[in-house]
C-alpha cells in the first residue's frame, strides 16, 4: 500500500472487537515509533504498553467512555520534558516530537490491519497518579489499539487549495 493510500485507510476508530493483538504486529509497530524523526534525535517519548485487565480498568478511569472500553490495549504516549529539544526562543518540541511518533504508531498499525484513535481529552493527572508516573514525565496522548469492530468512515477534508499556498 503506497503512503497515500495509508493515509486516506487511516481513521480513528471508536469500536473494536475484543480479539488481541498478535506481539509480532506490536513490535512491528513500535519498530516504526522507534525511527520517528525527533528535534535533535533527542527522541523524548517513553510508551507504556497497557494490555491486562488491571491496567487497562486504572486507566479507563482516566477517560470514561464506553467505546474506549472495546479496545483490548491501550499504548501510552509519554513526553519526557526533560529530554525534549528546547529552541533558543524557548519553545519545546516534545509535544511535536510525540505528535510524530503518535502518528508513525497510527500508520503502522492501519498497514497491519489495525485500529487507533488519538485520545487526548483525558484526565492526564489521574494517569500520572495511578500509574505512578515520574514529575519529568507527561502522559500525552492515549491510543486504543485493536480490530476494528466499525466500518471506516469517510473523512471530510478541505481541498488541497484551502490548505497549499
Amino acid at each position: 500500500m503506497n503512503l497515500l493510500d495509508l493515509a486516506k485507510s487511516r481513521y480513528s476508530c471508536r469500536n473494536y472487537q475484543p480479539t488481541s493483538v498478535e506481539q509480532e504486529k506490536l513490535d512491528y509497530i513500535m519498530e516504526c515509533v522507534r525511527f520517528a524523526p525527533s528535534a535533535v534525535n533527542k527522541q523524548p517519548w517513553l510508551f507504556h504498553i497497557v494490555s491486562n485487565e488491571e491496567n487497562k480498568t486504572k486507566l479507563q478511569q482516566c477517560y470514561n467512555r464506553d467505546w474506549f472500553k472495546t479496545a483490548p490495549m491501550y499504548i501510552i504516549a509519554s513526553i519526557l520534558h526533560d529530554e525534549e529539544w528546547v529552541r533558543s526562543d524557548g519553545k519545546h518540541h516534545g509535544n511535536i516530537d510525540i505528535a510524530i511518533a503518535v502518528e508513525h504508531l497510527c500508520l503502522a498499525a492501519t498497514e497491519q490491519g489495525l485500529a487507533t484513535c488519538w485520545v487526548c481529552n483525558f484526565d492526564a493527572n489521574l494517569c500520572k497518579e495511578l500509574f505512578g508516573l515520574p514529575e519529568n514525565e507527561e502522559p500525552a496522548v492515549i491510543i486504543p489499539l485493536g480490530y476494528a469492530a466499525d466500518e471506516i468512515k469517510p473523512k471530510s477534508r478541505k481541498a488541497i487549495g484551502e490548505i497549499v499556498k
